[in-house]
């Protein structure tokens, strides 16, 4: 496809979203085309105005259409138990997961000193500004596996210690179906290190 191609030019764009290659983005330009043009203009539309229509949780971080999310507004949460999580799809997916009660706080990245992000970069003094105000009794840290996410992990723990605060960490093991054969050295050990009695 030549430059000027609108064809190519909605491809390219597409691809650059993650998860999406030159192959789905290209069967996504081609349906968005045999659609209803209102359907196109609509998704037009709502991605040109997605900035000025979703506002960033003033408590906590997450997204939404009003300054406090629904999640921060919900009585029934239990506010003295706070999830920090790396980025707002965690917190999609333990929402999804239906497992935990509490609120959250969303850190918007993870330390990763090599990219030039420190602990000055992440809210951890609003964190710490809403144990103390919230009486949070426990911070429960799910956030990646990895060497960052384990990094910010012992960080939150550290910056909480002298607050009095229980911070716990999500354990990690085996999935549920998984091979044993088939899983890592690292994850097959956190499974025996976080065993319980039956």
């Amino acid at each position: 496809m030549s430059q000027g191609d609108p064809i190519a030019e909605l491809v390219s764009l597409l691809g650059r979203l993650p998860g999406i290659g030159e192959r789905t983005a290209t069967r996504l330009t081609f349906h968005v085309l045999g659609s209803d043009p209102t359907y196109a203009r609509a998704l037009g539309e709502s991605l040109a105005q997605i900035h000025g229509r979703v506002k960033r949780c003033t408590i906590c971080g997450n997204y939404g259409a009003e300054e406090t999310c629904a999640i921060c507004r919900d009585p029934r949460r239990e506010a003295e138990l706070l999830c920090v999580v790396a980025r707002v799809p965690d917190l999609v997916a333990i929402e999804r997961s239906g497992s935990f009660r509490g609120r959250y706080h969303v850190l918007h990245g993870l330390l990763a000193p090599l990219d030039g992000v420190g602990p000055d970069d992440l809210p951890l003094h609003d964190l710490v500004a809403r144990c103390e105000s919230d009486g949070v009794r426990e911070v429960v840290v799910a956030t990646p596996l990895s060497v960052e996410g384990e990094a910010t992990a012992l960080y939150v723990a550290e910056v909480l210690r002298p607050k009095r605060v229980k911070v716990s960490r999500i354990a990690s093991g085996v999935p549920h179906g998984g091979e044993l054969e088939f899983t890592d050295q690292i994850t097959l050990g956190r499974a025996f290190a976080g065993r319980k009695p039956l």
